[in-house]
């Protein structure tokens, strides 16, 4: 089959012929249709995530066709179109699988990091860990609810209960999450990168009330914050933006170092938490939700050779919405 392969830091990705994976026991064979591009891609590109699986295929929001199943799993769920997230495997007996909590398993393994992901014409799943698209969702507008969705359903849950949210960095889990956040009911504040009038522009189209400069100041307090951009800066900001007893979530898997900041912007009962994966609680009720919104996603479409250009229009912010490799 054709491949992406990523070989290391410092080294391009390569397209390859490479073996066709066949499922193990518990396992579904999928015929990749589509896989958004994500930065936590970037984040494994560049080293800032260590210890990735190599050679390795990138791509953690996969949606495909199930073509064969291996021992155990039901036949049913050949000919079914199934999204792949970043949570592929976890261990089920620790205390944080028996709590509920399963995206903080100690042995977790991650699609497109630990798993070969969606970079590629065919991958494998643990059937488990595999969602049912909705209907009327075509493969390419499906594939950013495998992360960007999932992981900014999740950010909104933790920022508790806002009737003005804040949300910093304006990509594909921020369109995805002002969908949502609207439907409840709330007020979404875009922040952006200085100048950056394309992506408020986008967040004024998408449904948020009020867009702008990350050093600009909203016209009403903030109850809580999303922050999607991989800016440690950004937490002060947005504490100081927060009204008291409100929240500032830190959406993505790495960010950089968050400078010291007085006491003072976090008294009065702020909280700053970080979001780590997903649970497949998350996937179910997200993906019950989204035809009900309906959420709409902007995707730009690569052709699978053209990862690389996709993900250096990424790393530039020249994407609108999210970024999704067409699998032929």
């Amino acid at each position: 089959m054709d491949a992406m392969l990523f070989e290391g830091v410092g080294r391009a990705l390569k397209f390859a012929r490479v073996p066709m994976p066949e499922p193990g026991a518990g396992q579904v064979g999928v015929r990749v249709k589509a896989c958004g591009i994500c930065r936590t891609d970037l984040h494994i590109i560049d080293g800032e995530l260590a210890h990735p699986k190599l050679p390795l295929v990138l791509g953690h929001q996969i949606v495909g066709t199930v073509e064969t199943v291996g021992e155990g799993v039901s036949s049913t769920l050949a000919g079914q179109l199934v999204g792949i997230p970043w949570l592929g495997w976890t261990c089920g007996h620790c205390r944080f699988c028996l709590s509920g909590r399963e995206n903080l398993c100690d042995l977790a393994r991650f699609t497109g990091y630990d798993i070969d992901g969606g970079f590629a014409e065919y991958t494998v799943a643990d059937a488990r860990f595999c969602f049912l698209i909705p209907q009327g969702f075509a493969e390419i507008k499906a594939a950013p609810l495998l992360c960007a969705g999932l992981i900014g359903f999740r950010s909104l849950r933790m920022a508790g209960d806002p009737e003005r949210l804040g949300i910093y960095g304006y990509g594909a889990a921020a369109h995805i999450v002002t969908q949502v956040a609207q439907h409840e009911g709330r007020k979404v504040y875009a922040f952006t990168r200085p100048g950056d009038h394309r992506s408020q522009e986008f967040a004024l189209e998408m449904g948020a009330v009020w867009a702008g400069d990350t050093d600009h100041v909203a016209p009403e307090e903030l109850d809580a914050a999303i922050i999607f951009a991989p800016a440690g800066e950004l937490v002060p900001v947005a504490l100081r933006a927060t009204s008291k007893g409100g929240m500032v979530v830190c959406g993505g898997i790495h960010m950089t170092d968050i400078p010291s900041f007085p006491y003072e912007i976090l008294w009065g009962e702020r909280g700053v938490r970080s979001v780590a994966n997903l649970t497949r609680k998350d996937g179910t009720e997200f993906l019950d939700l989204a035809p009900r919104i309906p959420i709409r996603t902007e995707v730009d479409v690569f052709s699978l050779q053209d990862a690389p250009v996709a993900l250096d229009r990424l790393r530039r912010g020249e994407i609108t919405g999210a970024a999704v490799l067409r699998i032929a």
